[in-house]
């Protein structure tokens, strides 16, 4: 799952060590229905990978909140070159699923062609967390549809 930005927050990054898993982390472990109750930070990833997942950010560092809370889509479109040469080379995808409205103006550079596997959206947007009811079954049915071998 590709997404534009790593959020500001910790507390809001999937990876974070502490593991609070707010914001961005718990809407997407909501969607996937993986439960955090009870779970150490170790259990609530391991079971996420064992789903075969990865959630990567073009811009794995964000932008300084006291300039602004976004980068501009120019600056986003520089790092996407360096962001499809990560995928190709280093994590290899099955598919990908696109995240995040900051990665609508980019989106269209992130192609089949370009990464050599299937590139899902929610109909032809970015898929926005939360989801909603109906963007979480597309978003389901985007992860679990075979993939021609």
């Amino acid at each position: 799952m590709l997404s534009a930005v790593a959020p500001p927050n910790d507390k809001d990054f999937l990876y974070a060590p502490d593991g609070q898993f707010h914001g961005e982390a718990g809407a997407l472990l909501d969607a996937l229905e993986i439960s955090r109750e009870g779970k150490s930070v170790d259990a609530v990833l391991t079971e996420f990978q064992k789903r075969g997942l990865l959630f990567v950010h073009v811009a794995e560092c964000p932008p300084d909140p006291a300039e602004t809370s976004t980068f501009p889509p120019q600056v986003l479109e520089r790092m996407v070159p360096a962001t499809l040469a990560r995928i190709r080379r280093s994590l290899k995808p099955k598919r990908i699923l696109l995240f995040s409205e900051e990665l609508a103006p980019v989106q269209t550079r992130f192609t089949e062609s370009q990464l050599g596997v299937p590139v899902f959206s929610n109909h032809g947007h970015p898929f926005q967390l939360p989801l909603t009811a109906s963007a979480r079954e597309e978003f389901l049915r985007m992860l679990s549809s075979p993939l021609a071998t």
